[in-house]
């Protein structure tokens, strides 16, 4: 069974974005640079929303730096009703009706892990079908107030986690991992 893993970038007040913010809230540093290299080295297969499939396919299907180049390569899932094939992101492929049942199809089949960045509804909708194994939330030390956009624990429901890992990047972003906490019948 394939993992589900879910990256999200967010401010200490959990906002995904906000007003006029730099890349990385402004905060890229050696570290954070080196996680994402090694993240984006590794075998996967990449699932996002609409928004940040449009946002970075504008940059990334045309770009030629190894990020972007390594980006073309992996697989790419788009869960989308108003994006029309052919996709201008090489190896991306269309997710459209009933995603949770398709994403569980593809999470029982052998293969790389799934991970999906950004796209904060669907890693809503995917959290609360359970379909999410590992959710890891790179913190950046901003409190965004009035300026954040994307809050995104918004109309989430309750969920009991379970704190699997820490790590601390270039002494001021905290990376948190969680797993859903298991229940009597481990499940």
């Amino acid at each position: 069974m394939r993992e589900l893993i879910a990256d999200l970038f967010i401010s200490l007040d959990g906002f995904a974005s906000g007003t006029n913010e730099a890349a990385y809230f402004g905060y890229d540093g050696p570290d954070l640079s080196a996680w994402v290299e090694t993240e984006i080295r590794k075998p996967q297969v990449i699932l996002m929303g609409r928004k940040t499939y449009v946002a970075l396919a504008r940059y990334s299907a045309n770009a030629a730096d190894p990020r972007s180049a390594r980006m073309r390569e992996l697989p790419k899932l788009v869960v989308s009703t108003t994006l029309t094939e052919p996709l201008v992101w090489s190896n991306t492929r269309m997710i459209a009706g009933d995603v949770e049942q398709q994403i569980g199809r593809l999470k029982r089949q052998p293969g790389d892990p799934i991970r999906s960045f950004g796209s904060l509804q669907l890693v809503k909708s995917m959290m609360q079908a359970g379909l999410v194994d590992r959710l890891r939330l790179m913190i950046f030390p901003i409190i965004l107030g009035k300026t954040g956009q994307e809050p995104m624990y918004i109309d989430y429901q309750r969920t009991a986690l379970e704190l699997v890992g820490t790590k601390v990047l270039d002494g001021r972003l905290v990376l948190l991992e969680y797993q859903r906490e298991h229940d009597a019948s481990g499940t």
